[in-house]
């Protein structure tokens, strides 16, 4: 994997602030400290979690957003690792993977494209690499039946993710066809037309090339449906929809009914679970929201859908810490800690 970076064990130890008395998860995670090697370090590692990051913000340029999602990775892995060792989560059922390097293509297409209409069509042409790249790691985490956990970057890395994991389980014997499910809490449906890769269509490129069988989003907002995306959900009996407005303005279903019905429409196979950061209110992202989820309700999205579907993998994207257009919010990372710890102990709980 050309763009694939690992960190060191002693990388690790210094992101990791030890305190006599304590134990801390970065001084009991595992590590993949060889990029060359990551294949075998997958495959001979009890750890039955593999984290690892996509720090890029190519999809939602190439979808016309405000870059800035490629830097939650960082304060996350920091927040991630300071947590504290203990039993409720100890870190040896964690490996670091590492995280994907793709500023590279950034930084290219900003030096030789002119207009807005040729950047954006080099960033979508670019999504295609990422996909690749992301594709190719999440089947060796997979195939190993091991789930994937990856933070950082745009909802484009939805398509790769559920690709490489119906791929990667389908290789291993735990599916008969090389096809998942899906929840996503979302503002957004993100299944925007073929129209070239990008953050607003992954499920579709997902659904049209067969890896995703039935796709569930809880949350979106009534003013971000295209008519022509709500015509299709409503035509499709393999996508289903619940609005924010109809959970909390109009109130014809709670938060957790709305959850515990996107269980009950994905329940007959393994299911990948996504989170888009936009959809909570006030937590920086290209897309930022006045009006959405608290982080309580994440937390409790997390928490139960990790507990009771076939967890196939978990996706955090779209958060930032710093946008191009000069917003910060150092709290991202550490919101994406609360949330990764969450997913992990409610498996672990069921296991």
């Amino acid at each position: 994997m050309k763009y694939f970076k690992t960190y060191s064990r002693k990388e690790v130890l210094g992101m990791t602030n030890s305190r006599k008395f304590e134990t801390k998860i970065g001084e009991r995670i595992a590590c993949a400290d060889n990029a060359a090697t990551i294949a075998a370090t997958i495959q001979n590692s009890p750890a039955p979690f593999v984290l690892f990051g996509i720090p890029e913000d190519i999809g939602v340029r190439a979808n016309g957003g405000v870059g800035g999602a490629h830097t939650v990775w960082e304060p996350f892995l920091s927040a991630f690792l300071n947590t504290q060792s203990n039993d409720f989560l100890d870190g040896n059922e964690i490996l670091l993977a590492g995280y994907f390097d793709f500023s590279e293509l950034e930084k290219l297409i900003d030096q030789n494209a002119i207009s807005r209409e040729e950047t954006i069509a080099a960033f979508r042409h670019a999504v295609i690499t990422i996909d690749q790249e992301v594709e190719h790691l999440v089947k060796l985490i997979t195939e190993n039946k091991k789930i994937p956990i990856a933070i950082g970057g745009g909802n484009n890395n939805s398509y790769p993710m559920i690709k490489g994991t119906a791929k990667g389980l389908y290789k291993a014997g735990v599916l008969e066809i090389a096809q998942l499910n899906c929840i996503n809490l979302d503002a957004h449906t993100d299944y925007r037309p073929l129209e070239g890769r990008h953050s607003g269509n992954g499920f579709r490129y997902a659904e049209e090339d067969g890896f995703l069988q039935k796709y569930c989003v809880i949350g979106i907002h009534e003013n971000y449906i295209p008519q022509n995306v709500w015509i299709d959900f409503v035509n499709n009996p393999f996508a289903d929809c619940i609005t924010y407005e109809d959970i909390f303005i109009h109130e014809k279903r709670s938060f957790m009914q709305a959850v515990a019905h996107a269980l009950s429409f994905t329940e007959d196979n393994h299911c990948g679970i996504e989170l888009d950061l936009d959809c909570i209110e006030q937590v920086l992202s290209s897309a930022a929201t006045p009006s959405g989820l608290s982080t309580h309700h994440a937390r409790q999205y997390i928490t139960l859908t990790a507990s009771a579907c076939k967890a196939a993998y978990l996706h955090i994207c779209e958060g930032a810490t710093v946008l191009n257009d000069g917003s910060t919010d150092k709290s991202t990372g550490k919101l994406v800690s609360y949330l990764v710890s969450d997913f992990i102990k409610s498996i672990e709980e069921e296991a």
